[in-house]
């Protein structure tokens, strides 16, 4: 039998300053003015049009991503979640996050964010070292992104990730190290610490920069994760670090397929149906102005999961997660029995890639480094 379980929201703002050459996510450069308060009305009707996906729950917390959230102003997020708050309803531990980048423009926003209700900021660093940066195509530097980092502290926020790449064109060890260095420095209470992969329909996929070999790649994945845990920071995910157990609520809600409603251009969401058995995917037309011209009609598509489909996106995402995720999840989120992967799983355990005698569906620390292997078999 299905349970529904804890829901969260995604909100996606599709702008940016400009499309940064590695990047895969749908977002659109301002070319004039953003329609700030015509996306917000869009993004509260969008949301009225989904309040049937509830189904009784409060959120459990909320991410404004894109794009670039942070150039909306202060006022036009409070709107929102106020409006979401009066929908739906707030859990009372509920974590909002919203996605910055580190530019002199958006600093000046963060005490209105604060104000706003948002309680966690996820700070789009990329890297201290002005050179990697310019590569990157980033448009703030490295000096914009310690003030960013000290601002926040400042206005308020106690909780914040900062988001960091590796792997990145020319960098050696020593610059990987240099930059958690800054970010731990910085007070970082979370690091999404992940590598530069090139992405289709990206400029880096049409003409790649010169990325570190293999072998170093390997050792500056070594020397960040020794870093990290001699500082304290837990490796709970693949590419997710936290201090004193912060962990991203918000995040752990996807890994665990939890639902979550997605509003905005480009939206997509993950909702149960426990009295038809089903899990539906929903997703939300792309481009910004369709997106606006569409308020009031059918703006949404759903579409069943399939059950094996259902099994591989179970574990695709439980088992990113270093203690895995509970067995009783599997049943209780998907409807599925355990015993059609009973076989798949003593597989795993007899190879040692997976746990055995555990409550959780978890990785060896073999398995862990070898879990696309592991995936395999589901």
């Amino acid at each position: 039998m299905i349970h529904l379980p804890p829901l969260s929201l995604y909100i996606h703002i599709p702008w940016c300053v400009k499309k940064c050459p590695y990047c895969d996510f749908n977002s659109h450069v301002a070319k004039d003015n953003i329609p700030e308060q015509a996306y917000v009305a869009a993004l509260i009707e969008d949301l009225k049009a989904d309040l049937h996906w509830v189904q009784g729950r409060k959120l459990h917390s909320i991410f404004i991503g894109g794009g670039t959230p942070s150039l909306f102003s202060g006022p036009a997020i409070e709107v929102l979640l106020v409006a979401a708050e009066n929908l739906i309803g707030f859990q009372s531990d509920i974590e909002i996050t919203l996605e910055a980048n580190p530019g002199t423009f958006e600093q000046n926003k963060f005490a209105d964010f604060y104000s706003a209700g948002i309680n966690r900021l996820s700070i789009g660093v990329q890297s201290f070292d002005d050179s990697h940066l310019n590569r990157l195509g980033r448009i703030h530097d490295a000096s914009q992104a310690l003030r960013a980092i000290a601002t926040a502290r400042s206005v308020g926020f106690d909780n914040f990730n900062i988001d960091l790449m590796h792997g990145l064109p020319n960098q050696t060890i020593r610059q990987a190290e240099a930059d958690l260095t800054q970010a731990i420095d910085a007070g970082a209470m979370h690091i999404s610490w992940y590598q530069l992969t090139i992405e289709p329909n990206t400029e880096f996929f049409s003409k790649p920069p010169l990325l570190p070999v293999d072998d170093r790649l390997a050792d500056i994945q070594q020397a960040g994760m020794v870093m990290l845990q001699e500082n304290q920071f837990e490796q709970y995910e693949v590419s997710a670090f936290a201090l004193n157990g912060q962990k991203a609520a918000h995040n752990m809600n996807y890994w665990q397929f939890g639902d979550y409603l997605g509003i905005g251009a480009g939206a997509h969401g993950k909702i149960t149906l426990p009295e038809q058995l089903q899990v539906l995917r929903t997703a939300k037309t792309r481009q910004p102005d369709h997106y606006l011209d569409r308020i009031g009609s059918a703006i949404s598509q759903s579409n069943a999961i399939k059950p094996d489909e259902m099994t591989l996106e179970f574990m695709m995402n439980g088992l990113r997660l270093k203690q895995g995720v509970p067995i009783d999840y599997f049943e209780a989120r998907t409807g599925i029995d355990p015993k059609s992967i009973q076989k798949a799983t003593s597989h795993l355990e007899s190879l040692g890639l997976l746990e055995p005698n555990s409550n959780h569906y978890r990785t060896t620390p073999l398995g862990y480094q070898f879990l696309n292997t592991v995936l395999q078999s589901f």
